[in-house]
């Protein structure tokens, strides 16, 4: 049987049935601050799963829309599809791959078949060498070129490469080992990496190359930027660098040595790799293997949730189905994600790349015109920041769905100085309590300018605290919300040929760029004039400003 629908998703009656239903909840009646006024409104709309409490009583749905929103997810196949994902089946049509991040943490026992080969022999593997790779790296087996110990690492990657360790990394930053401090040199900007080479002893620095190709031209040029730093440095680099690449990549050359080479997998696309060596490399040597584990075990923990747990209680699959809701039903084109929790500050930007590379699509598996449009503008800034940013927005300009996170212990509870009568960690919450609350009811006023709506949907999650664990529950979670968003929309969620149009015409310009370093009497003639303006410019500084 086909894994997967093979019919536009407009033409189906359920789809029908919630465009019908959208218009009963625009209804005056169904303004948010009656909703969330019905008894029972919290316990008929809120669960508990894997460690994490989700509340959805603020979102603009009634029982009828979730009834409907859960025979759109059955007609969908999304639960059916999910487990195919998890079970290795080709799940990503158009590059012909199995789609396996959750086997990356993974601590069963069973097999996962890739093309009749079980792939987790090779994902204990990984990780058993990562483990050996850190405690060698802490115990100073392994040393810089000069004999000393490894105090700075800085990791050289893009995208998916470098988002999600950034964000464990500084989630988890209170359980790092001190003795160990990272940097990210993720952005071809010059700017990046002068920082960098300011702020590190190059005798005690090891850079990470993450790079599934090794043919990533902004991580190409930085490690060919760090490379000839540390020769000017009089170091070897072979002392002092490791990569993270494919097996038989130009990063996996034994002709070009290096302390450690780690393999990446192609069936883990960038976005989803945190959980693999990707993130484990740099993130068990800043915070130590142990807690590396643990993090995985997080996101392991709610991986089974998001497979096993009915619809109605699945935590991922229900804020998917309302993800889709608002953004094909309510018409709201952008999510905003907002941690009243400074650590996850890096959350958000990860969360971007991860559902907008994976979602941004136009057409369906098949290649057909979708119809709707799919994927959501993702963007956010840690609480109560975000209120003296962009919350005028938010309250009474264009409305959007958010995403508010609560961490109910603070890692520095330690602190609990008064001001105005509470700490500041109950200053904290009483913001998050306040803001989803005031975005759903609003506030009447005979004076336009002091108005508020009100009817701005949201959704509260709760963590315990930012343990390991927590951190790998969370990203686990929005992971599977992006995967069934995507399988309810019918798209590939795994692949990413939108990025490769800038990238082709910028390496024609950059062939141009060394034309004209290799000759200084080359012109720009055959640019058009627009791509010839700008590079006029460059190569003459500011004369044409």
């Amino acid at each position: 049987m086909n894994s997967k629908p093979s019919y536009s998703i407009i033409d189906i009656p359920e789809w029908k049935k919630l465009k019908k239903h959208a218009g009963i909840i625009n209804r005056r009646e169904n303004h948010l601050k009656y909703l969330v006024s019905e008894k029972g409104r919290m316990e008929n709309f809120s669960l508990k799963g894997a460690g994490i409490f989700y509340d959805y009583s603020r979102q603009r749905v009634n029982a009828g829309t979730m009834k409907l929103l859960f025979e759109l997810a059955e007609k969908r196949w999304i639960k059916k599809q999910f487990k195919s994902m998890t079970c290795g089946e080709t799940v990503n049509n158009t590059e012909n791959r199995a789609a396996l991040h959750t086997a990356s943490r993974s601590f069963s026992t069973d097999p996962v078949f890739v093309n009749g080969k079980d792939i987790m022999p090779e994902m204990f593997s990984v990780r058993k060498k990562i483990k050996e790779f850190t405690s060698k790296i802490h115990s100073g087996e392994i040393r810089g070129s000069t004999g000393k110990a490894f105090e700075h690492m800085v990791v050289i990657g893009i995208g998916g490469s470098y988002l999600g360790p950034e964000f464990a990394a500084a989630a988890l930053k209170h359980l790092a080992i001190r003795k160990m401090q990272i940097h990210f040199l993720s952005n071809v900007d010059i700017h990046n990496f002068g920082e960098i080479a300011a702020s590190i002893d190059p005798e005690s620095t090891i850079w990470i190359v993450i790079s599934k190709s090794y043919t990533t031209s902004e991580t190409t040029a930085n490690t060919n930027q760090a490379y000839e730093f540390m020769r000017q440095k009089g170091l070897d680099p072979a002392k002092h660098f490791a990569t993270v690449t494919s097996k038989g990549s130009p990063g996996d050359d034994p002709s070009n040595p290096v302390v450690a080479s780690f393999h990446m997998f192609d069936f883990i696309g960038g976005r989803y790799s945190v959980t693999s060596a990707v993130g484990g490399v740099p993130l068990a040597l800043y915070l130590g293997y142990d807690v590396f584990e643990r993090f995985l075990k997080g996101a392991e923990e709610m991986d089974i949730h998001a497979k096993e747990a009915p619809p109605g209680e699945n935590l991922p699959l229900v804020a998917s189905l309302i993800s889709v809701w608002n953004n094909n039903f309510l018409h709201y084109p952008a999510q905003a994600i907002i941690p009243y929790a400074s650590p996850l500050s890096r959350l958000a930007p990860h969360i971007q790349q991860l559902n907008m590379e994976s979602n941004g699509k136009s057409v369906t598996n098949d290649g057909e015109a979708l119809g709707v449009p799919a994927g959501t503008i993702i963007f956010g800034e840690p609480g109560a920041n975000a209120q003296h940013s962009f919350f005028q927005l938010a309250h009474q300009g264009r409305p959007f769905p958010i995403d508010f996170i609560g961490v109910l212990n603070p890692c520095y509870g330690q602190y609990k100085s008064i001001s105005k009568g509470v700490t500041n960690h109950q200053e904290l919450w009483a913001n998050l309590i306040a803001q989803p609350a005031a975005l759903a009811s609003g506030k009447d006023d005979t004076d336009g300018a002091k108005h508020f709506p009100g009817n701005r949907p949201s959704s509260t999650i709760l963590l315990d605290d930012l343990s390991p664990e927590n951190i790998g529950r969370l990203l686990s979670f929005y992971e599977a919300k992006t995967v069934y968003e995507a399988f309810i929309w019918g798209i590939n969620p795994f692949d990413q040929f939108g990025v490769e149009l800038g990238k082709k015409l910028a390496s024609g310009i950059r062939s141009k760029m060394a034309d004209k370093n290799k000759n200084p009497e080359y012109s720009f003639e055959d640019a058009d004039p627009i791509t010839g303006f700008y590079l006029e410019t460059l190569y003459s500084g500011s004369k044409n400003l």
